[in-house]
């Protein structure tokens, strides 16, 4: 391999632990002026990042309407319609849904929304377990690129991206730890 053949990554920062916290404060109070029976809703995180998202918007509309939001867990690892063709099998964890979710809206959270697909297999996931009266989709990041005709109902940020970059987001206890940033592969 030559010098010219070799590639750096850049990391660009896109979204501190501040600005996450607003936007996922603003998909909060999209939420419930969109959903008036909070009662009837239930966030499903997508693990692992989508988890954490999903509960940190149930604490935020806890505190907003003084009411709690019920919150679960969808895994889509054997939903996937790649997943005859990874190369290694993939790591499934236990759904955990309350139920039943007839008459319920689910809202479906994830931290970066990009060809769709995982969407889709969450939807398949979500509907092994009943059908709820709506299905709505909010994501921290929708970086574009979509293979499926998907479109999320709250987003935190639109980012554009070419199709090689990559997004990614870290979250933890220590505010300062946390962002979003923009991977791009520089050649050299």
């Amino acid at each position: 391999m030559t010098k010219s053949d070799t590639s750096v990554a850049s990391a660009v920062l896109i979204m501190d632990g501040d600005a996450i916290r607003r936007a996922l404060r603003r998909i909060a109070h999209e939420i419930v002026e969109r959903n008036p029976d909070l009662k009837r809703v239930v966030l499903a995180g997508i693990p692992s990042r989508g988890n954490e998202i999903a509960r940190r918007i149930a604490d935020t509309i806890s505190v907003i309407e003084e009411t709690n939001i019920d919150v679960g867990t969808i895994d889509v690892a054997m939903h996937r319609d790649d997943v005859g063709t990874r190369s290694e099998l993939p790591i499934v964890q236990a759904s955990r849904l309350p139920l039943p979710l007839e008459n319920r809206t689910v809202v479906i959270v994830d931290d970066v929304l990009f060809t769709g697909r995982t969407v889709r297999a969450a939807m398949d996931a979500i509907n092994s377990f009943g059908r709820p009266a709506r299905i709505q989709l909010a994501a921290l990041i929708d970086r574009g690129h979509r293979e499926l005709p998907i479109r999320a109902d709250y987003v935190g940020k639109n980012l554009p991206t070419a199709f090689t970059e990559k997004v990614r987001v870290q979250l933890g206890d220590d505010q300062g730890s946390e962002g979003v940033w923009l991977i791009k592969e520089e050649k050299r």
